[in-house]
């Protein structure tokens, strides 16, 4: 299948977005902690406004709830599980975005990939706050598995702290030795909790979107009272031998584009594909503007193609053996 291709130069949309976060949300973000009550309560409404974008046409949406286990499972148009299905973790610094900020993208990427997808609806802190997130990932997995969805056939994605969740869902299962999926994606993820570059690369170029002191801020309150070096906390010195192909798709204004290169750099070095695509222009989790974006359209129409692509090269597998 062919996948667009990234583009040398940013979109007259994608500039005027990145200079609409500029000059309003960032200054914000400079200025208040978010993760402080009620500032975090204002931050939550605000971020759930998002799920007042319309569903692409066609998608369906059904509320799981199962034991421990919550969230949405949205069929994009045209999707069939026989496909296989994607489980998916959203952003939002692990203390906002919800099932609502998220439903319009992954009902976007459910189309693209023809496969239904699972949103997990986790548990946020700082009410609940590390390992409460990466075990409800880790439950929704098992969920699928319960539920009759071969590893083979799923395919984990997520944004930003959802990233990070998806790095260490793929660390836990191969800690675990439990089965791997058949491939990850990640979006912008935020995966160094220690925020040790973000101050330096803001200076160089400044972030129109993630503040570094608030990125900090919301990693230590996921935290809790465990090292921010824990061994489930630092995904990027997990061991990834075991891990599937994984795509990383970001963008070159985010302070936090060097999570991604450090990723990819070690993923590469376990011996596993890893496909680092970095957008010209892009802010942060820029395929979730898809609506008023053509990078974000042309993102979430490359992962489609990633993803039917794994699955075309494992069905020849099968057939030749």
């Amino acid at each position: 299948m062919t996948r667009p291709a990234v583009p040398t130069s940013p979109s007259v949309q994608s500039r005027a977005l990145a200079q609409l976060l500029m000059n309003g949300l960032r200054p914000l973000g400079d200025r208040l902690r978010i993760t402080a009550w009620p500032h975090l309560r204002v931050a939550r409404d605000m971020f759930d406004t998002v799920g007042l974008t319309p569903m692409p046409r066609g998608a369906q949406v059904k509320p799981i709830a199962d034991g421990d286990v919550h969230g949405l499972w949205i069929t994009g148009r045209d999707a069939d599980p026989a496909n296989g299905v994607v489980l998916y973790l959203h952003g939002g610094g692990f203390v906002f975005g919800s099932r609502r900020t998220h439903k319009h993208l992954v009902a976007a990427l459910s189309a693209a990939t023809g496969r239904p997808a699972f949103l997990v609806d986790y548990r946020r802190a700082p009410e609940h706050p590390f390992p409460a997130a990466a075990d409800d990932a880790l439950a929704g997995y098992r969920w699928l598995l319960r539920n009759g969805h071969a590893p083979e056939s799923i395919t984990v994605m997520g944004d930003s702290a959802g990233g990070h969740l998806v790095a260490g869902l793929l660390a836990d299962l191969s800690r675990r030795r439990l089965p791997m999926p058949a491939a990850a994606v990640m979006f912008s993820p935020f995966l160094d909790l220690t925020c040790a570059e973000l101050a330096d690369r803001d200076r160089v170029r400044r972030d129109p979107f993630v503040p570094p002191q608030r990125a900090l801020e919301c990693g230590r309150t996921y935290a809790g009272e465990y090292a921010l070096t824990h061994s489930r906390l630092n995904v990027l010195r997990a061991n990834k031998r075991r891990w599937p192909p994984v795509l990383i798709q970001v963008g070159d204004t985010e302070c936090l584009l060097g999570d991604s290169e450090r990723m990819a750099e070690s993923i590469r070095a376990a011996g596993v594909h890893c496909e680092l695509q970095v957008w010209p222009g892009q802010v942060h989790v820029f395929p979730a503007f898809y609506p008023v974006l053509p990078e974000g359209r042309a993102a979430i129409s490359y992962v489609g193609g990633f993803v039917r692509d794994l699955a075309g090269d494992r069905n020849a597998i099968a057939a030749a053996s």
